[in-house]
């Protein structure tokens, strides 16, 4: 039994004694202390492959900021490494592949990942889940297929992705065949999670802004359902399509337990549109920049808006690297100590 279930509540829609809170790259640069165990490894992709360090960093949020989940430290871009298509980690640049995809036999090369491809991560979820010792749930993620089908047309990080929009257009067959093969991997790696000891999962779709609405309908969100039917008869798993305000009732009406939002909408939009469903977010990360007095009028304004049933208070993306870790800290106890 945990200790501290109220994310999991919260995510199932039940009654909560307060709001639960964490925090999207919790786990991360912004902590000292995170700095200091990724000095370990000599690379970022040896780090994420060394499941003692990758525990080590997903606790250190519950010890240091105090939030009520855990979310294992790793990558997204580990499912298209496992798929057969390897990449690196360029020091501020980010993720590069040095092939990418171009035609069908670069698809038909690539293999259906299952868990023992990232037998890594599932260690790692093993160690923490039992480091934890059931004081919080443990959360466990993958990047949705169209974010991953991204980077592996691209080859890096884009501002628009046009090279993965390209393909969508000029060869939407292939692309489908793509996306199968993508949602086909992270089903068997999100259950291979939820086996190692996942409690809940959260799907990242990172670049789902950078999509038409029709094409998102097409070649995102259809996946993202597929995984959904997979994953949610085990354990609660949240949907974060970035920027896709418009999706918000259709992704409402996906066997799904909770809709993340960025900071771009307003809490009142999103409750009008998920059909009850539990809200995560959405906090604009550079509010965090602010001074604490500015930092507590705006995280209490946006719980009020949110209300306390069917809600997990988070950012509307993941925390920068030079926001300070005490103004962090802040953020979290305001939730914490917020009384509606």
């Amino acid at each position: 039994m945990l200790k501290n279930d109220l994310v999991l509540r919260a995510a199932r829609g039940e009654t909560t004694e307060r709001i639960p809170v964490w925090l999207m790259r919790q786990a991360g640069r912004v902590l000292p202390e995170y700095r200091a165990t990724r000095a370990k490894a000599k690379g970022f992709i040896e780090f994420v492959k060394s499941p003692d360090l990758a525990c080590e960093v997903s606790i250190q949020p519950i010890d240091i900021l105090g939030v009520d989940a855990a979310i294992i430290f790793s990558d997204i871009l580990v499912i298209p490494e496992a798929m057969g298509l390897p990449y690196q980690m360029i020091e501020s640049k980010g993720p590069w592949f040095e092939k990418t995809i171009q035609t069908k036999n670069d698809i038909d090369e690539l293999i259906i990942a299952d868990e023992n491809d990232l037998h890594y991560v599932m260690k790692a979820i093993s160690l923490t889940k039992k480091q934890l010792d059931n004081r919080v749930p443990l959360i466990g993620f993958a990047g949705a297929p169209w974010t991953i089908f991204a980077y592996m047309i691209e080859g890096s990080g884009s501002k628009t992705f046009s090279k993965a929009k390209q393909f969508l257009y000029t060869q939407p067959e292939f692309s489908h065949l793509l996306l199968e093969k993508i949602t086909l991997s992270t089903i068997n790696y999100l259950k291979g999670q939820i086996k190692s000891g996942a409690d809940l999962i959260q799907l990242f779709d990172s670049w789902a802004g950078v999509l038409a609405p029709e094409q998102f309908y097409e070649f995102s969100l259809k996946y993202i359902s597929k995984i959904c039917d997979a994953v949610q008869p085990l354990v609660p798993i949240t949907v974060f399509a970035k920027d896709a305000h418009y999706a918000i009732n259709k992704i409402s009406k996906l066997n799904c337990n909770v809709i993340g939002l960025d900071w771009t909408i307003h809490p009142a939009t999103a409750r009008e549109q998920a059909n009850e469903k539990t809200l995560q977010g959405n906090a604009d990360p550079c509010l965090l920049y602010a001074d604490k007095k500015t930092i507590k009028t705006e995280t209490e304004k946006m719980l009020r808006a949110f209300g306390n049933k069917n809600y997990i208070a988070n950012l509307g993306h993941g925390l920068y690297p030079d926001i300070e870790k005490e103004k962090v800290k802040f953020f979290v106890e305001c939730v914490k100590e917020f009384k509606s």
